[in-house]
């Protein structure tokens, strides 16, 4: 029996009409391939868990959708399908914004089983290393997806300490609601082109 959340059924509906077909497939073949799956609300977005632990996302967008392995950066990927580091902002498959866009069927599976897989074995997420030189703010790829086109133009143009202080607002939240509450603030802001500390700006 499916595991589900009617949270994630509103969501679904409430996305652009492109949106709906991609994110019911997309739903569907999690549980499929990982009948134990449970369906969860994190961070304004689906989220799958097994065992526990988060096993991939998914999200919708005005003009496209994304599916992001919590584990992305250690399946196997010898097609060389998944997007990784900075190039998996979108998620790890890019802007979806069709279900042709999509890797065939057997392909996703796949993906899902070994994200089971190294759940199972008990693997952590896997830090990039950071570089000894230039060091680059860490954004959490969740904020990075809840922006839009427009906010994420306005904080990619910010300068490294402009970036840390939505950064560390958003992460330093005590609680998931809170942390979302943040986050739909933040995106709104930066549609505005504000820095996070705007109200103390000097006028």
């Amino acid at each position: 029996m499916k595991k589900t959340d009617p949270r994630i059924d509103t969501y679904i509906l409430k996305s652009a009409d492109f949106a709906i077909p991609i994110l019911t497939y997309l739903r569907e073949l999690v549980h499929i391939y990982c009948p134990d799956a449970t369906e969860t609300m994190k961070w304004s977005f689906p989220h799958f868990e097994y065992k526990g632990s988060i096993l991939c996302s998914m999200a919708s967008f005005k003009q496209h959708c994304s599916l992001g392995f919590w584990h992305g950066s250690r399946l196997s990927d010898p097609n060389n399908l998944l997007a990784l580091g900075e190039k998996a902002a979108m998620g790890h498959l890019g802007k979806i914004q069709k279900i042709d866009d999509l890797p065939d069927e057997s392909v996703l599976g796949d993906f899902i089983v070994q994200s089971m897989q190294l759940i199972d074995s008990g693997v952590k997420i896997a830090r990039e290393p950071k570089p000894a030189v230039n060091k680059e703010l860490e954004v959490p790829e969740y904020f990075l997806n809840a922006m839009t086109s427009k906010a994420r133009q306005t904080f990619d143009n910010f300068s490294y300490s402009q970036k840390k202080e939505y950064v560390m607002w958003v992460t330093e939240a005590k609680t998931e609601a809170t942390r979302e509450r943040r986050i739909a603030t933040s995106v709104e802001w930066l549609e505005e082109g504000k820095i996070r500390m705007w109200k103390y700006a000097a006028k």
